[in-house]
């Protein structure tokens, strides 16, 4: 088995231990806390990520960790192998009882991701990639071939503060003014995964996000044949302003729709 090889096998093994962990108590009266305006966390977030950090150091004892909670690293090292891991992306709907909510864990080395799995308990779904594809349970996904706007739907994803829902409004508008139709999820960390395996053409946002809320998902998309920029239209990566993932053949729609959000066109 070559490095490669192990680390998508580990990131999916420490996933679904993450992932039994978080649905252990999904729809239970566990207590929210508060970690700021429109953000909450609960026990069953740092269980979970305790339990995904804890399955990789078996492995890979030396290796950086960025997780989202506790005190844990929040950026992705450009040297050196590291783990990316939301314990439960989508919280929001998690504590809604909404069954849109997954364990995302992505291998990374020297800043590129290698390999990626969320696990999606309460929707009986795993999304994984490794060096040679993307899947869903185990069989191999792609992206779509919509090419045309009026049969495509596309997301708005991540989350625009109170002062900036202006933004958050435009990028509706925008994608209901150019496609079929508009998806909104709660959980990049699943929608990613659906544009990878077809179900979506297109996500937006002009936000820099967090890579526990991206990195994963991005690497699902190209190894399922689709593409990920950033606002300027250049190759995505952990530090870029902005989200734009499409299945390719509508990118140039969907980037368009992302730079209306601040009227950069």
């Amino acid at each position: 088995m070559t490095d490669a090889d192990e680390r998508a096998a580990v990131a999916e093994r420490a996933a679904r231990a993450g992932g039994r962990v978080a649905h252990d108590h999904f729809r239970s009266d566990i207590a929210i806390e508060s970690k700021g305006e429109d953000d909450v966390v609960t026990e069953a977030d740092r269980a979970a990520q305790r339990t995904v950090i804890e399955s990789i150091r078996d492995s890979f004892p030396d290796d950086a960790f960025v997780g989202e909670e506790e005190d844990e690293r929040k950026t992705v090292p450009d040297e050196g192998a590291s783990w990316v891991i939301d314990p439960i992306d989508g919280t929001h709907n998690y504590v809604r009882d909404i069954r849109m909510w997954g364990t995302a864990v992505a291998a990374v080395v020297d800043g590129e991701p290698v390999a990626a799995a969320t696990v999606c308990p309460a929707l009986g779904d795993v999304y994984t990639a490794d060096g040679d594809g993307a899947y869903r349970n185990g069989d191999p996904i792609a992206v779509n071939d919509v090419a045309d706007p009026h049969r495509a739907a596309v997301s708005p994803t991540l989350w625009w503060d109170h002062d900036a829902r202006d933004e958050y409004a435009a990028a509706c508008e925008a994608i209901v003014r150019r496609f079929a139709d508009m998806r909104r999820f709660g959980a990049a960390q699943v929608v990613l995964p659906t544009v990878a395996a077809g179900g979506l053409e297109g996500v937006v946002s002009n936000l820099r996000a967090n890579p526990w809320d991206s990195v994963g998902g991005v690497f699902m998309i190209r190894q399922a044949g689709g593409r990920v920029t950033d606002l300027e239209g250049n190759r995505w990566r952990h530090d870029s302003t902005g989200l734009v993932a499409s299945n390719g053949s509508l990118h140039d729609e969907v980037l368009a729709a992302a730079r209306e959000i601040e009227d950069l066109d």
